[in-house]
């Protein structure tokens, strides 16, 4: 049996983290045992779908590495299919017209809750087969068995029962033709050949129902793996205020792929102690039945920790084509300094997000307006002025501009002023910088080059007599 696993997202919105999380899970388990990870667009929703949001969804994906190998599928584009199962459930009388108003609707509910008891569908119109009400569009509604228990041997949770006397008779086509969620998503997975439905735990409800249906059909249930929801660091569901927000717009902060779906695996999962996976580590460790029974909480100080290091650890070609678009982004204009690779090298242990290296690289491409004030005050002073002046003179003559003549000249003009070299070498940062941190002074001169090195030494110098004045 081939193993076939799905997400199945409702475009209503952007692609976030616990969205993200389930896919990677379906994702996980797919590639782990050989088999296929299907998408499945459940746009059926006509009002609120949109598609800004499945190409949000689309491109969340492709970010983060997650290949589909079916799909994407659109339930939207599935009508007639819907059409035939619900004619065929109606026809084998396992589905009948409902032709309760709303307002009757409504009183019932309102009397069973007078008698604190379970609001649900008395099964009213189940066995009058000529109910028909002029004026009334019907829904359809699915005969649910009457008694027994549906069990699920969920994966995440075990054992889990339902009587059916607890569940009505749902809704499966609205009035106007249309088929409800719990109808599409049986059909899909059984046309789909779903072996394994991995997804979030507030769907438990309906999957007695779901179940039903399948059984209806002559058709076997995938297996079920709740999983359950994701919360904030208030105890609280995840929302927006905790960083709930949408996957690209983790990319847009800063963060690499492989730093959110590392962070995203840990979310309710665990092998041993371990806190760092590859994505073949991953692959290779991870098992639905290690999922936790218990909500996990989402840290953001450790998703910007784990981004740290991937941005420390990760090979450069993983690294430069998102670092050039966020310093495309900021305007930075790559021609005219070095070359990405290099910079990465040199400032990769000196940011937690790729926004934050691109914004401390700028002054390697571009002319700063002014000195950091802070640092300005301290460093560039009269005495500053004159140790410039003999770093000059030291500079200028090298013609062949590289870290270790740099580091010689630098190490010579702090010798013969009597300076520890942290003495000449942070005004000396400051003076090409604009602030007070930035790689090893030599790294930091290399890659500026002779001319801009020059050019803003001679500038912090103006400075300095500016300002004593």
């Amino acid at each position: 049996m081939t193993i076939r696993t799905r997400f199945a997202p409702s475009p209503t919105g952007y692609l976030h983290i616990g969205g993200a999380r389930t896919a990677l899970f379906s994702w996980l388990y797919a590639r782990k045992l050989g088999g296929e990870f299907i998408l499945r667009i459940e746009d059926t929703d006509r009002e609120r779908s949109t598609q800004e949001s499945v190409d949000a969804i689309l491109e969340g994906l492709v970010w983060l590495g997650l290949d589909y190998d079916q799909g994407p599928y659109y339930q939207s584009q599935r009508g007639d299919r819907y059409r035939e199962i619900i004619g065929q459930l109606l026809i084998e009388g396992k589905a009948y017209h409902c032709y309760c108003t709303r307002e009757e609707l409504d009183a019932m509910r309102a009397e069973q809750l007078a008698r604190k008891e379970k609001p649900r569908y008395t099964g009213r119109c189940r066995e009058h087969i000529d109910g028909c009400r002029a004026g009334v569009e019907p829904v359809i509604r699915f005969k649910n068995p009457p008694a027994g228990e549906v069990v699920i041997d969920d994966l995440v949770h075990g054992r889990v029962s339902f009587q059916n006397s607890e569940l009505d008779d749902l809704v499966i086509a609205r009035a106007d033709g249309s088929p409800t969620y719990n109808l599409t998503v049986v059909v899909d997975d059984m046309d789909m050949r779903v072996t394994h439905a991995i997804r979030g735990d507030d769907h438990l409800p309906n999957t007695p129902r779901q179940i039903n249906i399948l059984y209806a059909l002559d058709a076997k249930p995938p297996q079920y793996a709740h999983v359950p929801m994701i919360l904030g660091a208030d105890g609280k569901r995840l929302s927006k205020r905790h960083g709930a927000v949408s996957v690209l717009q983790y990319r847009d902060q800063g963060y690499l792929p492989d730093a959110l779906l590392n962070d995203l695996v840990r979310l309710g999962w665990a092998h041993g102690n371990q806190e760092i996976f590859s994505r073949e580590e991953m692959i290779e460790l991870f098992d639905i039945k290690d999922i936790n029974h218990s909500a996990a909480t989402f840290n953001p100080d450790k998703l910007l920790w784990l981004n740290q290091h991937y941005i420390k650890a990760s090979a450069p070609q993983v690294v430069v084509p998102q670092l050039v678009r966020h310093m495309e982004k900021q305007g930075i204009p790559l021609t005219q300094g070095p070359a990405p690779e290099r910079l990465l090298e040199a400032q990769k242990e000196r940011a937690k997000t790729l926004v934050e290296l691109a914004s401390n690289s700028r002054f390697f491409y571009v002319d700063f307006d002014d000195f950091d004030a802070q640092a300005a005050a301290r460093h560039l002073t009269p005495k500053a002025a004159e140790v410039f002046s003999s770093l000059i003179a030291a500079l200028e003559p090298i013609k062949d501009w590289r870290l270790s003549t740099i580091r010689q000249a630098v190490i010579q003009v702090s010798e013969e002023k009597g300076l520890k070299l942290g003495k000449v070498a942070q005004p000396l940062r400051v003076a090409v910088s604009g602030g007070a941190v930035s790689p090893p002074i030599d790294v930091t001169l290399e890659l500026l080059g002779k001319a801009r090195t020059l050019g803003r030494v001679l500038r912090a110098i103006e400075y300095i007599r500016k300002h004593q004045s």
